[in-house]
């Protein structure tokens, strides 16, 4: 198309902008004009716009039902979280803290294993230096951020034990409390289950909720 049909094609355009009335006045350019379509033959301008609102609609339509759905989960998760909080606060022990995670992640969230690893100040020194263990998992330490993936045989070793297969994928969520630092592990035989695109900021909170149970627990003992 050369720059001069551009110019005449953007003039046609603005003056009809400009002139919305122009169709009222010319009423049967509407059913003479006809448009191709990309499937094949040509419609009327009026069966043009009709489609052209149908599939908006439908496009609406999909969107609605996707915000819809994201709701109902988001429904479902934050009551999961508010029943664990509650189990968390009657947890008389760091024992009983392990054992409600486990019941209520592997019950509620579809785990396969849960797992939680706490280290003193010195183990995690010793670890910088170590090849094994803690080590493994530094870079995840120092970034402070829950992450989700697919691990490798010795990684889910590390983190499940007997637990472990031989592929899998986890989340693994940093704890944190004044004195102790950690891994909350959940992992799945299924290593799609936690992908690297799942959303994270449900793992924040859980991680705020173990590490402050942790503190509160570590408090009460030194009382």
């Amino acid at each position: 198309m050369s720059n001069i049909d551009q110019e005449f094609e953007q003039q046609i355009c603005d003056y009809l902008l400009y002139h919305p009335g122009f169709f009222i006045r010319h009423t049967d350019i509407l059913n003479d004009l006809r448009v191709p379509h990309k499937t094949g033959g040509a419609v009327s301008l009026l069966e043009h716009k009709i489609r052209m609102l149908q599939d908006k609609a439908e496009a609406y339509q999909k969107q609605l039902q996707e915000l819809v759905t994201v709701a109902r989960d988001n429904e479902q998760l934050n009551q999961r979280l508010h029943r664990l909080t509650l189990n968390l606060i009657e947890a008389e022990s760091r024992e009983d803290i392990l054992a409600t995670l486990q019941d209520e992640l592997r019950e509620r969230f579809n785990a396969d294993a849960v797992e939680l690893k706490l280290f003193s100040t010195r183990e995690l020194e010793e670890a910088q230096v170590s090849e094994s263990g803690l080590a493994m998992f530094r870079t995840f330490m120092d970034t402070d951020r829950p992450t989700c993936g697919p691990l490798k045989a010795d990684k889910l070793k590390t983190l499940f034990g007997d637990q472990a297969g031989e592929e899998g994928s986890a989340a693994l969520i940093p704890i944190r409390t004044s004195n102790l630092s950690g891994i909350l592990a959940i992992g799945s035989q299924d290593r799609e289950r936690f992908h690297s695109g799942k959303g994270v900021d449900f793992l924040v909170r859980l991680g705020e909720l173990v590490s402050l149970s942790l503190q509160a627990m570590d408090s009460r003992e030194k009382s």
